[in-house]
């Protein structure tokens, strides 16, 4: 035993004493620390400090050390936390293949480092082997991205749960720094815890390693992720699908449908289940189960993670198919079903209307008519002309000798004796001949006196007087003229 510990000694003894002698060797001689600093004033001076560096794992690093009149001393890099010596000069002392020191043949020495590990996190010193001895030192950081571990304990049924259970999710996550862990859900929903009770609380965001939902529903179905990150890139995360079993709940959109026939109709129901159900549609109080065929087409959607869409077309209705169709649904945990009514739907027959066209049209006002004539528009016309050519035909008549005075009264009037009395009572005596206005088609005559005047001797007053007696005796008829003359003209 005294024998090995002798040994360990002098193998001590023995690399102390090559370092010491590697130090201190210039070329092919040794030189003492005495005299190079009698010899030179200034001594080794650092030009440049040594740089700091944060670098991930796996990176390469270089660490530089610039040293000013150098003179015969050596330049050593050393891990400062555990003392060990890693090169001198161009000489590694250090077994490790991933260091590595080079110099350019002036004042620049640097210490290589690839690939770094974590274990190589420290502090590392450039040191002159003068007396005293003159060092700087920099610093190098290794960080680790994040990275989540699987848990040996982990299967499949860890997010699953019946509903109202609970159910734990954990994830560990290892990196350096230490990272930190959030919970979030996909599709940026709320993540809900209650408490026990039942008072949820409704958060995007949940931290720490282990994410516990109690009394869970089915909305909290989905999926979450755990995200790991310490601000070394990248971050990392983990998918975990939780699951909420429950039996089916079914419902009809309409429960009872109307539909005339010789059309096609459509019946609708939704069902919350999970997990996958059987669905079907049913004749006859589930009698008789329906398939696709050219009279019914079955179809059903998936809306989300736990609820379906169920449809049922029928073709071509006809009095058979109308009465009661059930949709119906089962799993492992229950079966539910509801009822639909389909009843014709009777339309009212189309019914068309013509409608008669309307002519506008614009009567024009008619002429105010004097009592006793109403008569046609045709008629008036016809009146007015035979009343024109008779009243023409009286004044021929007039002027031709259809107004006579007896031979007596004449040879008075032209005598111009007769005195005022006897020519009055001779008028009265003196017989007069008149026409009156004919209607058409007839013709009344009204003589004071058989006698005819004759044709040949028209009577012409030859004087003042003579002109006043024509006048008076034919008053009657002259005012008829006038009368026949105005109604011509109003109308």
């Amino acid at each position: 035993m005294i024998f090995i510990k002798l040994g360990l000694k002098a193998i001590a003894y023995g690399i102390v004493f090559l370092l010491h002698s590697i130090l201190t060797a210039d070329g092919s001689h040794i030189l003492p620390h005495t005299g190079q600093s009698e010899t030179n004033d200034l001594g080794p001076e650092f030009l440049a400090q040594l740089t700091n560096f944060t670098v991930p794992q796996g990176r390469d690093i270089s660490f530089t050390c610039v040293v000013d009149n150098l003179g015969p001393y050596r330049v050593a890099w050393i891990k400062s936390d555990s003392k060990a010596i890693l090169g001198i000069h161009t000489h590694m002392v250090s077994l490790n293949p991933r260091l590595a020191v080079t110099h350019n043949g002036h004042n620049t020495w640097k210490l290589h480092i690839s690939r770094v590990q974590i274990n190589d996190s420290g502090s590392y010193m450039c040191q002159v082997n003068t007396d005293p001895m003159k060092s700087q030192s920099g610093y190098l950081d290794v960080v680790v991205p994040p990275d989540i571990l699987n848990h040996p304990t982990q299967n499949l049924e860890e997010g699953v749960s019946t509903e109202g259970g609970s159910i734990a999710l954990e994830c560990s996550a290892t990196g350096v720094p230490e990272p930190k862990v959030q919970w979030r859900r996909e599709a940026g929903k709320d993540i809900i815890l209650r408490a026990d009770s039942r008072e949820k609380q409704a958060f995007k965001i949940v931290e720490g390693k282990k994410l516990i939902l109690t009394n869970v529903h089915r909305t909290d179905m989905g999926a979450y992720n755990c995200i790991a990150s310490n601000g070394v890139p990248p971050s990392v995360s983990k998918r975990f699908d939780v699951q909420i079993n429950f039996p089916p709940s079914i419902k009809a959109v309409n429960q009872l449908v109307g539909a005339p026939i010789e059309r096609e109709v459509t019946l609708e129901c939704f069902v919350e289940v999970n997990p996958k159900p059987l669905n079907g549609w049913y004749r006859n109080e589930g009698n008789i189960k329906l398939h696709n065929s050219n009279k019914y087409n079955l179809s059903e959607e998936m809306i989300n993670l736990y609820t379906w869409h169920l449809n049922l077309t029928i073709r071509y209705l006809t009095k058979a198919d109308f009465g009661s169709y059930s949709c119906s649904s089962v799993n492992a945990l229950g079966k539910s079903e509801t009822r639909i009514r389909l009843q014709e739907l009777r339309l009212q027959p189309k019914t068309t209307t013509t409608v008669a066209p309307h002519f506008y049209t614009t009567t024009k006002p008619r002429r105010k008519q004097l009592p006793g004539y109403n008569k046609g528009l045709n008629e008036v016309v016809r009146a007015k002309e035979t009343h024109f050519s008779n009243q023409m035909n009286q004044e021929n008549n007039l002027f031709a000798g259809g107004i006579s005075v007896s031979q007596n009264s004449n040879r008075l009037i032209s005598d111009g004796n007769v005195e005022n009395g006897q020519i009055d009572s001779k008028i009265n005596e003196a017989e007069v001949h008149t026409q009156r206005p004919t209607h058409p088609g007839s013709e009344n005559i009204y003589r004071t006196s058989d006698s005819v005047p004759s044709p040949h001797s028209p009577w012409l007053p030859s004087n003042s007087g003579s002109l006043s007696i024509f006048f008076t005796a034919n008053r009657k008829y002259f005012l008829k003229l006038f009368s026949v003359y105005f109604f011509n003209a109003r109308m």
